[in-house]
Protein backbone atom coordinates (compact mmCIF):
# COMPACT_ATOMS: atom_id res chain seq x y z
CA UNK A 1 0.00 0.00 0.00
CA UNK A 2 0.82 3.51 -0.48
CA UNK A 3 2.39 5.91 1.58
CA UNK A 4 -0.15 8.56 0.71
CA UNK A 5 -3.23 6.17 0.78
CA UNK A 6 -2.68 4.97 4.53
CA UNK A 7 -1.83 8.90 5.41
CA UNK A 8 -5.06 9.57 3.27
CA UNK A 9 -6.36 6.67 5.77
CA UNK A 10 -5.64 7.78 8.77
CA UNK A 11 -7.10 11.44 8.18
CA UNK A 12 -10.32 10.45 7.51
CA UNK A 13 -10.35 7.91 10.34
CA UNK A 14 -9.18 10.91 12.32
CA UNK A 15 -11.72 13.80 11.20
CA UNK A 16 -14.37 11.08 11.45
CA UNK A 17 -13.48 10.93 14.85
CA UNK A 18 -13.75 14.65 16.02
CA UNK A 19 -17.25 14.40 14.31
CA UNK A 20 -18.09 11.59 16.51
CA UNK A 21 -17.47 13.66 19.27
CA UNK A 22 -19.50 16.49 17.76
CA UNK A 23 -17.16 18.86 18.65
CA UNK A 24 -15.36 20.47 16.07
CA UNK A 25 -11.43 21.08 16.60
CA UNK A 26 -11.57 24.64 15.56
CA UNK A 27 -14.45 25.47 17.88
CA UNK A 28 -12.78 26.62 21.13
CA UNK A 29 -16.09 27.69 22.72
CA UNK A 30 -17.97 23.92 22.20
CA UNK A 31 -14.66 22.48 23.11
CA UNK A 32 -14.49 24.51 26.52
CA UNK A 33 -17.96 23.91 26.75
CA UNK A 34 -17.13 19.90 26.66
CA UNK A 35 -13.94 19.82 28.77
CA UNK A 36 -16.50 21.88 31.23
CA UNK A 37 -19.13 19.61 30.92
CA UNK A 38 -16.13 16.66 32.38
CA UNK A 39 -15.17 19.23 34.97
CA UNK A 40 -18.87 19.16 36.19
CA UNK A 41 -19.38 15.79 36.14
CA UNK A 42 -16.20 14.88 38.01
CA UNK A 43 -16.88 17.36 40.41
CA UNK A 44 -20.55 15.77 40.65
CA UNK A 45 -19.33 12.71 41.33
CA UNK A 46 -17.13 13.27 44.09
CA UNK A 47 -19.76 15.24 45.60
CA UNK A 48 -22.27 12.73 45.62
CA UNK A 49 -19.62 10.77 47.45
CA UNK A 50 -19.32 13.58 49.96
CA UNK A 51 -22.86 13.51 50.55
CA UNK A 52 -22.38 9.72 51.18
CA UNK A 53 -25.05 9.67 47.99
CA UNK A 54 -22.51 6.82 46.58
CA UNK A 55 -19.94 4.97 48.78
CA UNK A 56 -16.90 6.53 48.95
CA UNK A 57 -14.13 4.83 46.36
CA UNK A 58 -10.56 6.61 46.82
CA UNK A 59 -9.48 5.64 43.93
CA UNK A 60 -12.58 7.00 42.10
CA UNK A 61 -12.06 10.27 44.20
CA UNK A 62 -8.96 10.56 42.92
CA UNK A 63 -9.31 9.98 39.20
CA UNK A 64 -12.19 12.65 39.23
CA UNK A 65 -9.43 15.24 40.65
CA UNK A 66 -7.02 14.40 38.23
CA UNK A 67 -9.06 14.81 35.74
CA UNK A 68 -10.31 18.35 36.79
CA UNK A 69 -6.50 19.15 37.53
CA UNK A 70 -5.42 18.16 33.87
CA UNK A 71 -7.97 19.75 32.42
CA UNK A 72 -6.96 23.62 33.42
CA UNK A 73 -3.73 23.45 30.99
CA UNK A 74 -6.15 22.55 28.19
CA UNK A 75 -8.96 25.00 28.80
CA UNK A 76 -6.80 28.33 29.47
CA UNK A 77 -6.06 28.17 25.85
CA UNK A 78 -9.40 28.12 24.56
CA UNK A 79 -10.07 31.79 25.27
CA UNK A 80 -8.98 33.12 21.61
CA UNK A 81 -9.25 36.64 20.74
CA UNK A 82 -13.14 36.56 18.67
CA UNK A 83 -14.57 34.11 20.73
CA UNK A 84 -15.74 36.31 23.17
CA UNK A 85 -19.33 36.07 21.81
CA UNK A 86 -21.35 33.37 20.24
CA UNK A 87 -21.85 29.67 20.31
CA UNK A 88 -23.96 30.13 23.70
CA UNK A 89 -20.82 30.88 25.67
CA UNK A 90 -21.92 32.66 28.65
CA UNK A 91 -18.26 33.66 29.43
CA UNK A 92 -18.42 36.93 31.27
CA UNK A 93 -16.50 40.02 29.09
CA UNK A 94 -14.22 40.51 32.35
CA UNK A 95 -12.06 36.96 31.56
CA UNK A 96 -11.06 38.36 28.35
CA UNK A 97 -10.74 41.67 30.51
CA UNK A 98 -8.63 40.59 33.34
CA UNK A 99 -7.29 36.82 31.55
CA UNK A 100 -4.05 37.08 33.82
CA UNK A 101 -6.69 36.80 36.72
CA UNK A 102 -8.53 34.09 35.08
CA UNK A 103 -5.28 32.14 34.00
CA UNK A 104 -4.42 32.51 37.99
CA UNK A 105 -7.78 31.28 39.48
CA UNK A 106 -7.37 27.88 37.14
CA UNK A 107 -3.82 27.45 38.03
CA UNK A 108 -5.50 27.64 41.86
CA UNK A 109 -8.23 25.59 40.89
CA UNK A 110 -5.61 22.66 39.14
CA UNK A 111 -3.24 22.89 42.28
CA UNK A 112 -6.37 22.51 44.65
CA UNK A 113 -8.03 19.36 42.61
CA UNK A 114 -4.19 17.45 42.88
CA UNK A 115 -4.62 18.46 46.48
CA UNK A 116 -8.12 16.16 46.78
CA UNK A 117 -6.55 14.16 44.62
CA UNK A 118 -3.59 13.20 46.91
CA UNK A 119 -5.63 13.39 49.91
CA UNK A 120 -8.40 10.72 48.74
CA UNK A 121 -5.94 7.81 49.70
CA UNK A 122 -6.40 9.24 53.51
CA UNK A 123 -9.77 8.72 53.77
CA UNK A 124 -13.35 10.73 53.13
CA UNK A 125 -12.58 13.38 55.86
CA UNK A 126 -9.70 13.98 54.21
CA UNK A 127 -10.77 14.26 51.13
CA UNK A 128 -13.97 16.02 52.12
CA UNK A 129 -11.75 19.08 53.26
CA UNK A 130 -9.66 18.85 49.92
CA UNK A 131 -12.67 18.99 48.04
CA UNK A 132 -13.83 21.83 49.77
CA UNK A 133 -10.73 24.13 48.05
CA UNK A 134 -11.96 22.96 44.66
CA UNK A 135 -15.42 23.57 45.06
CA UNK A 136 -14.04 26.73 46.45
CA UNK A 137 -11.93 27.75 43.56
CA UNK A 138 -14.55 26.41 40.67
CA UNK A 139 -17.18 28.74 42.86
CA UNK A 140 -14.60 31.60 42.62
CA UNK A 141 -14.22 31.89 39.14
CA UNK A 142 -18.22 31.06 37.76
CA UNK A 143 -19.22 34.21 40.11
CA UNK A 144 -16.95 36.44 38.39
CA UNK A 145 -16.27 34.97 34.71
CA UNK A 146 -19.59 33.12 34.08
CA UNK A 147 -22.73 34.74 33.23
CA UNK A 148 -26.23 33.12 34.35
CA UNK A 149 -28.19 31.14 32.22
CA UNK A 150 -30.73 33.01 30.26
Amino acid sequence: MKKSSVLAGLSLVAGLAVLATGVSAQDPIAKRREIMKGVGAAAKTSNEMIKGDKPYDAKVAADEMTKIATTTTEIVKLYPKGTETGGDTRVSPKLFENFKDYEDKMAAFSKAAATAATEAAKGPDAFKAAFSAVGGSCKGCHDLYLLPKK
